[in-house]
């Protein structure tokens, strides 16, 4: 094999130092490329209009093939100004060919060339490519972001409607569809305690078993006689009129609160009997004693104390009863089913009161428990041979069939008088802030649906973006790459003419 046909095989990275080596190039080679860049850079100071040239320098990184490219341009532009002997009087041309020869002179170009063959192949292409791939990331994590918030806002959508539809409200005017909602409320107690004669049974097993006549009381009325006023409870007669406290809604930001530290300062304690101002509360200091002038009292010889009173004659008095009370200005209540108004707490129902809606559940949850030990009982004393087992064995009015009829009775009217819409209801009639806390629920729900729909077109925009950003470093890409590859040839051929024109293989180039 001939040494013309043995190939220059020359790795990129030491492709300087390779040229170095072999003395190509010159040590301080970095010296003179700035030198030759400055001038560059005076040259450009002073250049003629034209297109060729414009769209040239266009590009920033200016090397040798760009000189030379530069002066063929100046050959046409200068032309005017060269001589007989082929020579150009334009400083212009004078320029760029001085910084031609300083290029040529000790290879300078070639060290150049191969200096920005190099960045190019280890850094700027990769770190297009890099940024490339990370748009590609970005673009690939906005959609899925975007996509990802769908469930959250369906979630959200989901729970505001379950909320609207457990208050039974539109959620577009909420102070008038909580007033007309409310309206509702008997309906809903009286749904909830629908069967509940059926555990009356259990009524009287638990009164049979815990020796009192009426163990739950408020459990036996609503059995009797259904969701009465608290005043029939009490009162035992159904009142005249109802007067319920009116309903109080607090839809504001602040909630004014009332002043209870002056309730002593509303009270009215009466007058007296001759229409002063003189309080009932009678001191010390009005109190008249008399005057005994500093002297002490002294027993009779009978040991009484003589008061100052004189005896009036004994005479009969004569009581006439036949006057009527009216007259006197005394009021008195019907009897028996007459009944009088039912005022404040009094005028709600047993399961509308606060108070005795409590003591209701702690009834019903006190039967549930009895059944459920009783259940218990029994399950165990059919299992057990040992006849003292339970100790309510005496007691056979219900077998455990019966009694789990009773006890699923019990839990039925658990569930339907502590359901979601009831205790929503509840609150909101009784407790001014809870209708303020619904509404600010409501309210954040819907801001927060309108976040993430907002989040949502935003990382949908920025995907969009970011796709632009990426599809516009395609050329950018494919320049920087077309540029290396024209590098890398003329790398290739110069090398190849100093070695006899062998072929020259740059390895790690561009692929």
């Amino acid at each position: 094999m001939n040494e013309s046909e043995i190939p220059i095989d020359i790795h990129t990275l030491k492709l300087q130092d390779w040229l170095i080596s072999r003395r190509i190039v010159p040590k301080n080679v970095q010296q003179e490329i700035r030198d030759i860049h400055t001038k560059i850079s005076n040259a450009l100071q002073d250049m003629p209009s034209n297109e060729q040239l414009i769209k040239l320098l266009a590009n920033t990184n200016i090397n040798y093939y760009h000189v030379k490219e530069i002066i063929e341009i100046l050959k046409q532009t200068e032309k005017d100004t060269k001589s007989v002997f082929g020579t150009y009087g334009s400083q212009r041309m004078k320029d760029w060919q001085e910084i031609s020869r300083l290029y040529e002179k000790n290879a300078v170009y070639l060290a150049e060339t191969a200096q920005i063959f190099v960045r190019n192949i280890n850094y700027e292409i990769p770190g297009v490519r890099k940024q490339m791939a990370k748009l590609e990331q970005q673009t690939d994590e906005s959609q899925k972001r975007a996509h990802d918030l769908n469930k959250p806002e369906t979630q959200l959508l989901a729970e505001h409607a379950a909320l609207l539809e457990q208050l039974g409200v539109k959620g577009d005017n909420l102070h008038a569809e909580f007033i007309e909602v409310l309206a509702g409320l008997p309906n809903l107690y009286t749904k909830s305690i629908d069967g509940i004669a059926k555990v009356q049974p259990g009524i009287d097993l638990y009164a049979e078993v815990s020796g009192h006549k009426q163990p739950l009381p408020i459990l036996s009325h609503l059995v009797e006689f259904g969701n009465t006023t608290v005043y029939q409870y009490i009162h035992k007669e159904a009142p005249l009129a109802v007067e319920e406290p009116p309903i109080r809604l607090n839809l504001s930001e602040g909630i004014v609160q009332k002043d209870g530290d002056n309730v002593a300062a509303e009270i009215d304690f009466g007058t007296d009997d001759n229409g002063g101002g003189t309080s009932s509360t009678v001191s010390a200091e009005i109190i008249d004693y008399g005057d005994f002038g500093g002297v002490d009292l002294q027993e009779t010889d009978g040991g009484n104390i003589d008061w100052g009173i004189e005896s009036a004659p004994a005479t009969a008095v004569e009581i006439n009863f036949d006057i009527p009370v009216e007259e006197y200005g005394i009021v008195v209540e019907g009897t028996g089913m007459d009944g009088g108004t039912a005022k404040g707490d009094q005028a709600y129902t047993l399961l509308d009161s606060p108070n005795y809606r409590d003591r209701f559940l702690d009834e019903i949850y006190e039967l549930e428990s009895f059944l459920r030990l009783r259940l218990y009982e029994l399950k165990q004393l059919e299992s057990s041979s040992d006849i003292m087992f339970s100790l309510m064995d005496n007691i056979a009015t219900h077998d455990a069939e019966s009694i789990k009829k009773i006890l699923n009775s019990v839990e039925k009217i658990i569930r339907q008088t502590s359901d979601e819409q009831t205790r929503h209801l509840f609150q909101l009639k009784h407790s001014p802030k809870y209708a303020n806390l619904l509404a600010t629920k409501l309210q954040q729900m819907t801001k927060a649906v309108e976040k993430l729909r907002s989040t949502r077109e935003t990382l949908k925009r920025r995907a969009i973006e970011l796709r632009e950003q990426r599809q516009q470093l395609n050329p950018v890409l494919e320049e920087l790459v077309a540029q290396t590859r024209v590098l890398q040839s003329h790398i290739e051929k110069d090398i190849s003419k100093r070695y006899k024109n062998r072929m020259v293989n740059l390895m790690g180039g561009v692929n």
